[in-house]
């Protein structure tokens, strides 16, 4: 991300330390209360407001939605959107758990609520792990009582390692956004790295604000965000039962955000979002390399993001790119496929920047060129459909043995 980014529309956003919490009023507090167990491993966080804060979330698609994502949602209901805290745990999805696993959720929220003094309804409820297993209340619930004991402002760090699973790396950001009447922050942190396909994926997003925003606006700008970031990425078109993705806002900075000042707040959910999304890709199990597939020239937004999502997943696309084989013919066969109308005879296919196909007809002698650049870790694939002016990207990763691997020893 550059180091400036200007807007036109007066204002502009630079990179901020701090991560979850480089929002003033926030702080957060992670441990390893035993639910991981690797020694040690932080396996517990507890994200609080200093008072209270507007909430908003998105939550798996998947039918089979995990006891903390029901929990939640009930309690965004009952609380309208004012909360004070999320408490999250890994190594333990909490999923397929049945009216115990609901149990254990809401009791999550309510050792939470007991040690900050808010009500059970004003704490919202997260895991991820391993689905079919029960929570260890007996381990968790002294884990919940000491991460609120040492809630501080600084602990952003510590926070993000507590939520990964196969993650191979944590994924924070924070960025100022400075408008004509001030500044706010937007800060965040994710974990996911396999069954990622939103809407949403195996992903948990957290993202605070110390602008002062309404529960309705702030949930506006988490959907819209989301859709070009957290909703536009894949590792393995596989969608989960725990995904949830939670904005909360302080107020702290004093800048309102109303619809004069709306575009500010979503261009830094956007930028924070956007890093940590693509975080998530890099860091998708067995990945080697980032593929982004633009699509353009599409008769729809939707059209081009359903291109570039069948692109994205398909097996054959990406093991084609982990060998470094500039197969054109997977990508002109995964569009085809994808439910989109158009005519091949006006579709181009660029990889790396290197034109393969055009309308039509194969550039074969660009091969060897374009097996070069797919020695690199970034790849660019770029579809024209010659319907329209329409573009949408997905972001998506390479299908290496690794991936084999890790799933298939997931439970063993």
């Amino acid at each position: 991300m550059a180091d400036v980014m200007p807007s036109t529309r007066h204002f502009t956003i630079t990179p901020l330390s701090g991560g979850i919490t480089a929002p003033t009023g926030f702080r957060a507090a992670a441990v390893h209360c035993g639910i991981k167990a690797t020694a040690g491993a932080l396996d517990l966080a507890v994200l609080a407001v200093d008072t209270f804060a507007s909430m908003a979330a998105l939550f798996t698609t998947n039918l089979a939605q995990a006891a903390p994502v029901l929990v939640s949602k009930r309690h965004l209901e009952v609380n309208g959107g004012v909360g004070c805290a999320i408490v999250v745990n890994s190594g333990c999805a909490n999923a397929c758990t049945g009216s115990n696993g609901l149990a254990n959720a809401a009791r999550m929220a309510d050792e939470t609520a007991l040690d900050l003094g808010c009500q059970p309804e004003q704490v919202l409820v997260a895991s991820t792990g391993v689905i079919g297993v029960g929570l260890q209340m007996d381990r968790l619930v002294p884990g919940i009582h000491e991460a609120c004991s040492s809630l501080a402002h600084g602990n952003a760090g510590d926070a993000a390692r507590a939520i990964m699973t196969t993650d191979p790396f944590p994924k924070e950001h924070a960025v100022r956004v400075e408008t004509s009447r001030g500044s706010f922050a937007v800060g965040g942190m994710a974990k996911g790295s396999g069954m990622i396909e939103p809407n949403m994926a195996t992903m948990l997003g957290f993202l605070t604000t110390d602008a002062r925003v309404t529960p309705a606006l702030l949930q506006r700008a988490l959907r819209e965000s989301a859709r070009d970031t957290f909703n536009a990425i894949t590792v393995d078109g596989e969608c989960s039962t725990n995904d949830s993705l939670f904005a909360m806002a302080s107020g702290t900075s004093g800048i309102v955000i109303d619809e004069e000042r709306y575009p500010a707040l979503l261009e830094g959910f956007l930028a924070a979002s956007r890093e940590l999304a693509l975080g998530i890709v890099r860091g998708g199990e067995g990945a080697t390399k980032l593929i982004a597939v633009t699509v353009r020239r599409a008769r729809t937004g939707d059209d081009a993001r359903q291109v570039a999502r069948t692109i994205a997943n398909s097996p054959l696309v990406k093991t084609a790119v982990h060998g470094a084989d500039p197969n054109w013919g997977r990508i002109v066969a995964a569009a085809g496929r994808s439910g989109v109308v158009f005519d091949i005879g006006r579709l181009t296919v660029h990889l790396g920047g290197i034109l393969l196909f055009e309308n039509g007809l194969p550039h074969d002698e660009a091969a060897p060129k374009a097996a070069e650049i797919l020695k690199g870790d970034t790849v660019d694939i770029e579809v024209h459909l010659g319907a329209g002016d329409a573009a949408a990207t997905i972001w998506g990763c390479d299908l290496s043995a690794e991936y084999v691997r890790i799933n298939g020893e997931y439970r063993t």
